[in-house]
């Protein structure tokens, strides 16, 4: 198993799952979000869930024609003091090498792309591959192979090339000793627009928290204002009765600095916020 990034892409990476978002499920209240580094995750060691299933419960992801946004692929990225670029030209993309796989630490948490990571499902973090996008993941010592929806960063160790999800893992047949050679094969779709570009222009702030408490919301401002060099504010919205403060930074002068100040909230193990006109 790896650590993986449920590296929050923003612009780029909304939330590095290292990348818990500061949306909840629904059944939490609001002030339950808590974005600090420490409570990103109920546990410190990664493992299998309790409800183990069987190769023949997971079937393949269905691909689709996904847009690929710049929500999920900022490029390049930096992580560990290692640069890495998302490909733009990837639809002949085919790598062998060593598979891992992530479980229970991260289930519900966002990947990168907003989506929840859900260890059931047929998905994967790779390093450069855009968000979404499809692959085929074949064992090498078995033959065995299943389809995968790329939603996420990682596996950030340099002798791996993709971090799978418990179900695939478990499909391909190498749950148990963690890791697995590979070949990892992209599956060219057509109709795929590629949105990565022009978004930037629209995103002016970043949410990075939603409270049901203004001492709550204003406890993240008085810590995140060393941090930025962007201004950091709360700002009130009223639902259904319910007055929710949102932690918000910006704006930012373009997309040089918003990508610098999505920098410095990873650099101090913060997501990196959610984009916003």
């Amino acid at each position: 198993m790896s650590f993986s990034p449920l590296i929050a892409a923003v612009v780029g990476l909304p939330f590095l799952l290292m990348a818990c978002s500061t949306t909840m499920p629904q059944s939490q209240p609001p002030d339950s979000v808590d974005v600090s580094p420490s409570n990103r995750y109920h546990v410190g060691q990664d493992s299998a869930p309790i409800r183990a299933i069987s190769q023949d419960e997971v079937s393949d992801a269905i691909p689709q024609a996904d847009p690929i946004l710049t929500f999920g692929n900022m490029s390049p990225y930096v992580i560990n003091g290692v640069t890495y670029t998302v490909l733009e030209d990837y639809r002949d993309y085919r790598e062998q090498g060593t598979a891992s796989w992530y479980g229970a630490k991260f289930s519900g948490h966002k990947t990168s792309n907003g989506e929840l990571y859900d260890l059931y499902q047929p998905s994967a973090a790779h390093k450069t591959l855009p968000i979404p996008s499809y692959a085929r993941v074949t064992n090498l010592d078995n033959g065995k192979s299943i389809v995968v929806r790329v939603n996420d960063r990682g596996p950030f160790h340099s002798d791996r090339i993709i971090d799978l999800s418990y179900a695939a893992a478990v499909k391909l047949g190498y749950m148990e000793q963690g890791t697995a050679q590979v070949e990892v094969e992209v599956i060219g779709l057509v109709g795929v627009e590629d949105r990565r570009d022009p978004v930037y222009g629209d995103y002016r702030f970043l949410q990075l928290g939603a409270f049901g408490s203004e001492s709550s919301a204003q406890t993240l401002v008085k810590t995140l204002k060393p941090l930025l060099t962007a201004r950091v504010f709360v700002s009130a919205v009223e639902s259904d009765g319910t007055v929710l403060y949102r932690v918000r930074v910006g704006p930012v002068d373009d997309k040089n600095h918003l990508l610098a100040v999505q920098q410095q909230l990873r650099d101090n193990g913060y997501d990196s916020g959610q984009p916003l006109p």
